[in-house]
């Protein structure tokens, strides 16, 4: 039997004078996991995880395993099993909890039951590391201080799921500390250096106030528009000395929401020593503007996180830094996607779950907070709340359309909001911006469309399928209508940009324009029509196509119209045609469908038709502590809580030299395929999975560098079904070969 030393990671030296001993790997990650930990108020329990996450590490066979010998070893359940076997039985589960963390600090946290053999039962139950009996018998953990922790994390009416988003925490800090200790060990040993070092939020606060200031003060204070924008940053900037929590922000389309919001946060903060502020956004095709915004008035703070980051803006040492800033958001502000935030909250992946600990103690504000998906909302919001009553973070819903959070029609998910309102009068700023009238125009054919935009040199159309949008496109240009556009997502995004840019410079020549989309034209985007036409959807979505509608204000509002037809050829999907239905119903009762009122009317008629397992209830209420323990299936709920729908696949369109440089650079096996992968985001196109099967399987398609990548960028091959007015055309993929056209 090998009575040590015990090594947690193998050096250049045979003599393993630089080797990493396992006792110096637990001290330090031990350290660095409470100092992540405490101000989450879960230090000594992150510390006694990470204290004994390699314990499995103190055998003969993984010893085998760092001289090279091909042995395998489970290092990762040991540790758990120990803390299991040591526990005082009322403190059962404070050793749950860990044994979680350690059983997941590498192939991520696991599902307490389950069929699977990497479920938590089924390792602690057949565990056969052969650890010395000196040494178990040796260790001594002490679980007060821990469980003094995590019961004060603990709400009776939400028990499960509190300590479930502890394990969550102490899992962060855990995997965070084992990776920074493991990476400066063979740093130290490869002669190398990472640049991690960002400035402490607090310490550089006053200047990014400042440089906010000087910013802000840059804007003219004449005319009645701006007149109200400067009053709405002032009060909202005013409450700020607010107990941190949760706050509703609801200012109509043209009122200054998001710069009024940095300052809040700003002043927030330094009133109440928050860590970050991190800025959520739905949608990809807008966040590139937001953080270009921030980047103008605070330079290299910011921290830009979403698949379709473009890094060849940056310089290589800037990317660098901002790539590992990635892995643990240790950046003073976050600019990110509501994908990336929630999608990580309720991750398994010690990748994923990396950032969690950074996330506690910030600042977020969540951008469009309407579009948080209906099927996951219930467990979004009851995060949400979780993080502002444990964890130290101020949650600012932002919008035009408040969701309506605090509805009792929502039963398990209601938020208290009450007094939280950071905009002054929503319903007087809702008149004084308003600057469309919405009407209904019952049902409208395609021709009748045409027609319609044959009457304004300038408008706006936005249906409710790609589909829709391509015949309706198909027949302006049929009928011959002047300056018609198609803005679609079978258009990859650098060509959507193109688009919408050579929209806004016919808008402001006073060209004909008549723009036909799907309703990504309706959250961010800065065009300005003086009328449109939108097939009946939810009153949220309306309302936001309205934004588009005399969005400068230059116009008569009763002009400025925007009309609801019904499209009887073109049925919308179920979900959709159940928000309209709700919106037909708000419309009976409310003659002005922008109003507050109507707004918050048609969400609680929505929520009242939505079941609570419709709305995700499962993911809040499958967290069980029973008497026999924990249940917590965190596995199967990071598989459930998708905020896109997984069948969509992606298929680059490789026509730019942009495109087809990155193209060429997945031969070259030094470049990760996660660089690669995040430049070509903005070349390329989302179709459903069979159809991409059939592009290659018809030759117009094929995954390039497959030895390198294997089915990782599906590459377009026939260029030719990519159309320069309306995208990428797959549906005729079997009917075509290599050499055909388009039809």
């Amino acid at each position: 039997m090998m009575t040590g030393p015990y090594y947690a990671h193998s050096g250049t030296k045979d003599h393993r004078s630089d080797w990493q001993t396992l006792e110096d790997h637990h001290e330090a990650c031990s350290e660095l996991a409470e100092a992540r930990g405490a101000p989450l108020g879960l230090g000594a329990a992150a510390a006694l995880a990470a204290r004994f996450h390699d314990f499995g590490k103190y055998t003969p066979e993984f010893d085998r395993v760092l001289r090279g010998e091909k042995v395998e070893v489970t290092h990762s359940t040991a540790g758990a099993r120990l803390l299991l076997d040591r526990v005082p039985k009322p403190m059962r589960l404070v050793a749950e909890a860990l044994a979680y963390t350690i059983l997941g600090h590498h192939a991520g946290l696991p599902d307490r039951h389950g069929a699977s053999a990497a479920c938590f039962e089924h390792r602690v139950k057949t565990d056969k590391d052969r650890i010395s009996k000196d040494i178990i018998e040796a260790q001594r953990p002490d679980f007060e201080p821990a469980a003094r922790e995590l019961m004060a994390r603990m709400r009776p009416a939400h028990a499960g799921f509190d300590f479930s988003v502890a394990v969550r925490m102490i899992f962060s800090c855990l995997v965070d500390a084992d990776f920074r200790d493991t990476e400066g060990f063979y740093d130290k040993i490869e002669n190398r250096q990472h640049d991690r070092a960002w400035p402490t939020f607090g310490d550089i606060l006053p200047d990014l106030t400042a440089a906010f200031d000087a910013h802000m003060s840059g804007f003219s204070g004449e005319g009645r528009l701006n007149r109200l924008r400067g009053e709405i940053l002032s009060h909202v900037r005013a409450q700020a000395a607010l107990a941190p929590g949760l706050f509703t922000l609801t200012v109509p389309t043209g009122g200054g929401k998001t710069l009024a919001s940095m300052g809040f946060a700003l002043d927030h903060a330094a009133r109440h020593g928050h860590r970050r502020i991190i800025y959520a956004i739905p949608y990809t095709s807008i966040i590139d503007q937001t953080a270009d915004i921030f980047r103008g008035i605070f330079r290299d703070t910011v921290l830009e996180h979403h698949a379709s980051i473009e890094e060849e803006k940056y310089g290589s040492e800037q990317r660098d830094r901002l790539r590992l800033a990635m892995e643990d958001w240790a950046a003073p502000i976050i600019v990110t996607t509501n994908v990336q935030l929630f999608e990580s909250l309720f991750a398994a992946r010690p990748s994923r779950c990396r950032k969690l600990h950074n996330i506690a103690g910030s600042i977020i504000v969540l951008d469009e907070a309407q579009c948080l998906p209906r099927k996951l909302l219930l467990p979004a919001l009851r995060m949400l709340d979780t993080l502002a009553t444990h964890y130290g973070c101020t949650i600012v819903f932002c919008t035009a359309t408040q969701p309506a959070f605090d509805s009792k029609q929502l039963k398990e998910g209601v938020l208290s909001l009450a007094g939280r309102e950071l905009a002054p009068n929503p319903d007087r700023l809702a008149r004084e911006l308003r600057r469309a009238t919405i009407r209904r125009g019952g049902e409208m054919s395609d021709e009748a469309l045409i027609e319609a935009m044959r009457n304004e040199s300038q408008g706006l159309v936005v249906v409710n399928s790609r589909k829709h949008a391509l015949q309706l496109y198909q027949t302006a240009r049929a009928e011959e209508l002047e300056g018609a556009v198609h803005l679609t997502t079978r258009q990859y995004p650098v060509h959507r940009r193109r688009i919408l840019e050579e929209v806004r410079r016919r808008l402001q020549a006073g060209e004909p324009c008549r723009l036909i989309a799907t309703s990504l034209i309706e959250a961010g985007v800065d065009v300005d029509f003086p009328v449109g036409w939108r097939a009946e959807a939810g009153l949220a979505s309306c309302v936001q196509t309205a934004g588009r509608i005399n969005r400068e204000g230059r116009r008569r509002v009763e002009e400025s119209t925007l009309t609801l037809f019904s499209a009887p050829d073109h049925q919308p999907p179920r979900e959709i045609e159940a928000l309209a239905e709700a919106m037909r119903s708000t419309a009976e009762r409310f003659h002005n469908l922008l109003s507050p009122e109507a707004i918050r009317d048609w969400f609680e008629e929505v929520y009242f038709k939505q079941s609570a397992e419709r709305l995700g209830k499962k993911m809040v209420t499958d967290f069980l502590i029973t008497p026999g323990g924990t249940d917590f299936p965190f596995r199967r709920i990071a598989n459930d809580f998708r905020m896109i729908d997984s069948a969509m696949v992606p298929v680059i369109i490789a026509i730019e030299e942009e495109a087809q440089s990155q193209v060429r650079q997945l031969s070259v096996p030094q470049i990760s395929s996660g660089t690669l992968a995040r430049a070509l985001q903005a070349y390329t196109v989302q179709i459903p999975q069979r159809d991409r099967t059939l592009l290659i399987a018809n030759g117009h398609a094929s995954f390039h560098a497959k030895a390198q990548r294997g089915d990782q960028f599906c590459v377009l091959d026939n260029e030719r079904l990519y159309r320069e007015d309306v995208g990428l055309m797959w549906e005729n993929a079997p009917y075509l070969g290599i050499e055909g056209g388009i039809i």
